[in-house]
C-alpha cells in the first residue's frame, strides 16, 4: 500500500504522523511510504532519517497521491481539497466542534478514521490517551505561567512559600487528562480539588492520591463554589466523539477574582467554559471577564517531539493493520477500531458527531452495501 505522511500546516504544529522508526516498520512490511519534505524537521527528524528508514521524500502533491494518509491534526480546508473518495485518512478529527471541516470531509468522499474515537475492550480511548496525558500535564505548566503578572495574572505562585498559602487548582473531570493535571499540581504543592460525576472514579482518585487531593461530586453547588474560590481552573471534561459539556457559565467566570486563570483542555471538542474560544500557540491566551484564558486547541503540539513519539507508540499497530488488510477488513474484524470511523462516502458514521452537528447517522453495513451495489456489473 502507498502511505503518505504530509507536513502539518496548522499554526505552530510540529508533530508528524509517523516517526522514522515507524516508517521502517512499514517498509519492512513492504509498503511504500511517501513523506513530505521537512515533515519532521521541526522536531529533529530529517529527510535523511526518513530515507534511511526506506521512505521516499516528495512534495505535498505526491504525498497526498496515496491510498492511506497518516496525519496528526485534522486536515485544514486546503488539505481537504486534496482528498479523494478512494483514500483513507487516519488522524485526529474532533469533528463535533467543527461543522465547516466536517462538510469539507464529507464533500471529499474520503474515508476518515479518527484517533480520538477508537476504543478499547475496557471502554478506554487508547489513541487519545497519550495526548490526554500530555495535555493534562501541560495544563498546570501553562496555567502557572498564566497566573504570572506579565501575562495578565494576579501574581500567584501555585506552590506558595512558607507563610503564604499555595494556589488553589480546581480540575473539572477526573479522567486521564484530569488525573495527569492533578499529578503535576500536587507535585508543585498546590491545593488541588477534582470534580467528577462518577463515584467510582472519585473513589479511585482518592485512593490513588492518598488524600493529597480533594475529590468532590460535580454537581452545580460544588461546581460554583469551587470555581469561585479557584486560582486556576482546568477543564478536562470529555464525551467521546461529541461536543464537550459546557460546565462553567459566563456568570461563574465573572464571579472569579480578576487575574485568576482557566485552561480549557476540552477546547478541541468545543470547550467546557462558556467564555472559551480556540487560540493558537502563537497567541495562546486572552482575558475575558478579568480571567486569563488558555484555549490552545493543539496543546501537545508545544512539546511536539515527546507527543509524536508517544502517539506513534499507540497508533503504529493500527496503521499496520490498515495497510495490511485495508480499512474495511481492519475495522470489520475489530469493533473497537470500527468506532473510529467518522466519515465514509460523504456520510457521518459516528453517533456523537451526528448528534453534535445535527446530521443524519449512517451505519457501516449500509455504506458497505451501497459500495458493493455500485460495483455490480
Amino acid at each position: 500500500m502507498r502511505i503518505g505522511i504530509p507536513k502539518e500546516i496548522k499554526v505552530h504544529e510540529y508533530r508528524v504522523g509517523l516517526t522514522p522508526w515507524s516508517v521502517a516498520e512499514l517498509t519492512l512490511h513492504r509498503h511504500d511510504v511517501i513523506v513530505e519534505t521537512n515533515a519532521g524537521a521541526g522536531i529533529g527528524f530529517t529527510d535523511s532519517d526518513y530515507r534511511d528508514a526506506g521512505a521516499k521524500i516528495a512534495d505535498v502533491n505526491e504525498t497526498f497521491n496515496v491510498d492511506l494518509i497518516i496525519k496528526v491534526k485534522e486536515p485544514q480546508l486546503e488539505e481537504c481539497e486534496r482528498l479523494k473518495p478512494e483514500q483513507v485518512l487516519f488522524t485526529y478529527l474532533h469533528l463535533a466542534a467543527n461543522r465547516t471541516q466536517t462538510d469539507a470531509l464529507m464533500a471529499s468522499g474520503v474515508t476518515a478514521i479518527a484517533y480520538e474515537t477508537v476504543t478499547s475492550a475496557d471502554g478506554g480511548l487508547p489513541l487519545l490517551k497519550p495526548m490526554s496525558e500530555v495535555a493534562g500535564r501541560m495544563s498546570v505548566q501553562v496555567g502557572a505561567y498564566a497566573l504570572q503578572k506579565a501575562t495578565g495574572g494576579r501574581g500567584t505562585l501555585l506552590g506558595g512559600v512558607p507563610g503564604v498559602s499555595p494556589g488553589k487548582v480546581v480540575i473539572l473531570g477526573g479522567g486521564i487528562a484530569g488525573a495527569n493535571a492533578a499529578m503535576m499540581a500536587v507535585g508543585l504543592q498546590a491545593d488541588v480539588t477534582i470534580l467528577d460525576r462518577s463515584v467510582s472514579r472519585l473513589t479511585w482518585l482518592s485512593e490513588y492520591f492518598k488524600g493529597r487531593v480533594k475529590v468532590l461530586m460535580a454537581n452545580d453547588r460544588n461546581l460554583r463554589q469551587q470555581v469561585h474560590s479557584a486560582d486556576l481552573v482546568i477543564g478536562a471534561a470529555l464525551v467521546p466523539g461529541a461536543s464537550a459539556p459546557r460546565l462553567v457559565t459566563r456568570e461563574m467566570v465573572a464571579d472569579m477574582a480578576d487575574g485568576t486563570a482557566m485552561v480549557d483542555i476540552s477546547i478541541d471538542q468545543g470547550g467546557c467554559f462558556e467564555t472559551s474560544h480556540p487560540t493558537t500557540h502563537e497567541q495562546p491566551t486572552y482575558i475575558e471577564e478579568g480571567v486569563v484564558h488558555y484555549c490552545v486547541a493543539n496543546m501537545p503540539g508545544a512539546v511536539a517531539r515527546t507527543s509524536t513519539i508517544a502517539l506513534n507508540n499507540v497508533t503504529l499497530p493500527y496503521v499496520i493493520e490498515l495497510a495490511e488488510r485495508g480499512w474495511y477488513s481492519a475495522i470489520k474484524r475489530n469493533p473497537h477500531f470500527a468506532n473510529g470511523l467518522n466519515v465514509h462516502d460523504g456520510k457521518i458514521m459516528h453517533p456523537g458527531v451526528a448528534e453534535a452537528l445535527d446530521l443524519p447517522l449512517h451505519h457501516l453495513h449500509e455504506a458497505a452495501w451501497e459500495a458493493a451495489r455500485e460495483l455490480r456489473p
